[in-house]
């Protein structure tokens, strides 16, 4: 790893909102198996104790797990303050939290749905940045923050508005934080690729989502990348290796 993360016996502590499945649960997963500390949250309960249980079986670290719905500023300041005093400052954030919207067309969905995903998508990651932020920077040394954004980040596409409005809303973001912190910090947008997810799933169909990389072959990929990053990524949005191309039918 270029920068200076290092902590005890070269571990860090990695914070990944949405972890309870999908890509979120695959990165922690894979980092974990690197020997690094996860910090993780998500609103599903269930599925942080399965994700507690497959991490208790491959690494022998702490790791702390914790509900929270990152579109409350309320909940995640909470959490941030029990990541500080249990494990520390973190060294890595990675803003994976996020939902789609159904397949409709704006002006016929959902006010709550379409809230739902910029609260979501947009809030949440800021409320995490927020909340984190000041620590990573007064602990004088360099960290990488990584804003997961999308193809539709950087693209239009029918019936997904919303969604393609938050990860617009991402991009936007990360290159303005890019330019407030200081030089040690760096930030990115990243375009995950096409991987078989719910989400993914949702948008064009289980059959065809089938067809994409697992979550788990992509936080190979994905994983080292980050560990990757240095002050010369700051401000860039960038994609992970491979990400493949959306077909339809």
């Amino acid at each position: 790893m270029e920068c200076e993360k290092e902590v005890e016996n070269g571990r860090y502590i990695i914070v990944v909102s949405g972890v309870s499945k999908g890509i979120g649960r695959a990165l922690a997963l894979e980092f974990a198996k690197l020997g690094h500390i996860i910090v993780g949250c998500s609103r599903n309960q269930n599925q942080l104790d399965s994700l507690q249980h497959h991490l208790s079986t491959i690494s022998s670290l702490t790791h702390l797990l914790i509900k929270v719905d990152v579109s409350s500023n309320d909940e995640v300041k909470v959490m941030a303050e029990t990541v500080l005093q249990k494990v520390g400052s973190p060294h890595i954030i990675v803003n994976n939290a996020g939902v789609i919207n159904e397949n409709v067309k704006m002006w016929e969905g959902c006010v709550k749905e379409f809230d739902n995903v910029i609260d979501t998508n947009i809030k949440g990651t800021a409320n995490v940045i927020r909340n984190f932020i000041p620590h990573m920077i007064s602990n004088n040394k360099e960290g990488i923050i990584v804003n997961m954004s999308s193809i539709y980040g950087r693209t239009g596409a029918p019936q997904v508005s919303a969604y393609v409005c938050s990860k617009w809303g991402i991009e936007g973001l990360s290159k303005s934080l890019a330019k407030e912190v200081p030089n040690r910090i760096t930030v990115v947008a990243l375009d995950p690729g096409i991987i078989n997810t719910d989400m993914l799933a949702t948008h064009i169909g289980p059959h065809l989502a089938s067809h994409y990389q697992t979550p788990q072959q992509w936080a190979t990929k994905a994983a080292s990348m980050i560990m990757n990053l240095s002050s010369s990524d700051n401000g860039t949005s960038l994609t992970v290796e491979d990400p493949g191309t959306l077909v339809f039918e």
